[in-house]
């Protein structure tokens, strides 16, 4: 089962860490993210620390939708979770499915992101520059894939780094959720 390796900052300043992003690795994919997460209707999901999400990237060149699992989080500082991920053809459909298997939409939301991928030490990540419009902020998400076998650890390791690099300090890290953060503000 594998472990989304991730790190989530607060960035102090997005066009420093943007321009840092941009040369290291290029100039970033702008991309469009349409979240709707579900949950059972007495929220057991929730209550659990999981997450079903269906998500529809919009890109310049295509629009792709994603069906995701979370489930529960395996580290607490981090946030980290293990995640199963599949692309579906229609995301219509994907959206029946779910409401069908007695799933409930409890909020919707988009994050305008800006993603770079690239590899360090040995590992291939994902930096995506995020602004949610309902969200004070820019955020700045490091992850990358770790096994269940204790390869956490490492694999965080090379994402501090990576946050290091681009002037991101362990204050400015934050677990909050992104529909925690809309949920309170709407």
């Amino acid at each position: 089962m594998a472990i989304e390796a991730e790190l989530k900052a607060i960035v102090r300043d997005p066009e420093a860490v943007m321009e840092r992003l941009e040369e290291a690795h290029g100039p970033g994919r702008p991309e469009v993210y349409r979240d709707t997460y579900y949950d059972t209707p007495t929220g057991s999901l929730d209550q659990g620390d999981r997450e079903l999400r269906i998500r529809t990237v919009h890109a310049a060149d295509a629009t792709r939708t994603m069906l995701t699992y979370k489930g529960a989080r395996v580290d607490a500082v981090s946030g980290s979770k293990p995640e199963h991920e599949t692309r579906v053809e229609d995301a219509e459909a994907a959206h029946d499915i779910v409401r069908g298997l007695g799933y409930v939409p409890v909020i919707a939301f988009e994050k305008h992101c800006r993603n770079y991928s690239f590899v360090a030490a040995g590992r291939e990540l994902l930096a995506t520059l995020v602004r949610v419009p309902e969200i004070d902020g820019t955020f700045l998400e490091v992850e990358t894939i770790a096994a269940v076998d204790g390869d956490l650890t490492e694999a965080l390791a090379v994402v501090r780094k990576v946050l290091a690099d681009l002037g991101i300090e362990d204050g400015d890290l934050t677990i909050e959720l992104y529909t925690d953060a809309v949920a309170a503000s709407r």
